[in-house]
Formats: structure tokens, C-alpha cells, sequence
């Protein structure tokens, strides 16, 4: 358990920074009018989304709850299984990452009902998004460069049911 307790600490404050940021969202935004940042490149506007990304599959909060549970239970078998060393701390880092995205906009999903968005790309017209939407494309886009281009084929196979076991070592 003591291996794991940096990861728990991480995803704990990457939560909790997401859900600050809603709350605060909440407060600041509901019922008022858009905030400008950036002038109207960027602006903070209050939006329930009931949906996923770009709005798809509106009100369907079971199947989202479920899905995400789903990628929730992988990124844990990840995590689990990736060698505790350096060289493969990125995983482990992005993998805690996607998994405090996933939960905090399942957290919403839970509590409310609906996520909460607030932040705006007003000038090129991008879907409102929120911080753990954030971390889910970041670590995402990140851990698929990772694989396709740093990894190789012999360091994946820590992954396969009953693969090779490595070492491990203090790290994240």
C-alpha cells in the first residue's frame, strides 16, 4: 500500500482542484453573464452539460456513469500493473491524471446530475469545457505519445494477463 500512496495524494489533488473549480463556478458564474479573461478569445460561462464531450449522448447519465466506471477499472489494472521505476513514472502520472478527469465529471454526474462547464474558447467557438475535461484530453493525448513513440513493444507487456513483472523501485 505504502507504493501507492503518492498516487492516491495526486489523484486526490487533481480532484479536488476540479471540483474547487466547479464549486466555484457555481458561485461565481450561475445566472450571471460570461466573464471575460482573455477578451473574447477566452471567457468563463456557466453551463450544465447533460451530455458527454461536444454535447453527445445527452441525458443518457446511466450509460456515462457505467462507461466511465468501465475506463475507470482499466486505468486502475494500468496503474497496478505498471512497474513502480522511473522509467515508467509518465504512466503512472497520466494514468492518475485520466483517472481524476473521469471522476471528477462522474462525481457531477452523481451529485448533480449533470457536469458543470465553464470554460470558453469564444473565439474559434469550442464546446464549453471544465478542468477535468482538461486533464482527460492532456493525459490522454500524452499517454498515446507515450506508447506510439517513447515505449516499446517489450515494455508493454507488463500489461498482458500474466505478463513479465519488473523490479520495482521508490517512484511515483
Amino acid at each position: 500500500m505504502k507504493k501507492y500512496i503518492k498516487g492516491i495524494l495526486l489523484f486526490l489533488i487533481l480532484f479536488g482542484i476540479d471540483q474547487w473549480t466547479k464549486n466555484a463556478a457555481t458561485i461565481y458564474l450561475k445566472g450571471q453573464e460570461t466573464k471575460k479573461v482573455l477578451g473574447d478569445f477566452f471567457v468563463l460561462r456557466y453551463l450544465k452539460n447533460y451530455g458527454a464531450a461536444f454535447g453527445i449522448l445527452q441525458n443518457k447519465q446511466i450509460f456515462l456513469i457505467l462507461l466511465t466506471a468501465v475506463i475507470l477499472v482499466m486505468i486502475l489494472y494500468v496503474y497496478i500493473k505498471t512497474p513502480d521505476t522511473p522509467h515508467y513514472r509518465l504512466i503512472r502520472i497520466f494514468s492518475i491524471m485520466l483517472a481524476a478527469g473521469a471522476m471528477g465529471n462522474m462525481y457531477d454526474r452523481f451529485a448533480h446530475r449533470y457536469v458543470i462547464d465553464f470554460l470558453y474558447a469564444k473565439v474559434i467557438d469550442f464546446p464549453i469545457f471544465n478542468v477535468a475535461d482538461c486533464y482527460v484530453v492532456v493525459s490522454a493525448v500524452v499517454l498515446a505519445m507515450l506508447i506510439g513513440f517513447y515505449y516499446q513493444e517489450e515494455d508493454m507487456a507488463v500489461y498482458k494477463f500474466g505478463g513479465k513483472k519488473e523490479k520495482e523501485s521508490s517512484s511515483l
